[in-house]
């Protein structure tokens, strides 16, 4: 009985590593597009392209996927759009 309850928990927690994987492989290629300040996400998070918090920028917060070293990287909360890694917005979590 052992057995069958651990090849499960295997089972399952290899299907939710692999879709984790690919659903931030979707995210980074469906983000084509960089933000617009006048986006109605961007003017209601008060996102800027250029951070005016010493500290705070789109490359170290939580919601960014991606690579640090981009110069554009897709947000959790622009979904479909690039945000500049040096913008802030007001939703800015640091990154764990």
């Amino acid at each position: 009985m052992n057995k069958i309850d651990r090849r499960a928990f295997l089972k399952l927690s290899g299907s939710t590593l692999i879709g984790v994987t690919l659903g931030g492989v979707a995210l980074r290629v469906n983000a084509q597009e960089k933000i617009t300040l006048d986006d109605p996400t961007a003017v209601a998070l008060k996102y800027v392209h250029k951070s005016a918090v010493d500290g705070e920028y789109c490359k170290n917060c939580a919601y960014i996927q991606g690579e640090d070293e981009a110069e554009w990287l897709p947000c959790s909360l622009f979904a479909g759009k690039l945000v500049a890694a040096d913008g802030w917005c007001s939703a800015w979590i640091k990154k764990g």
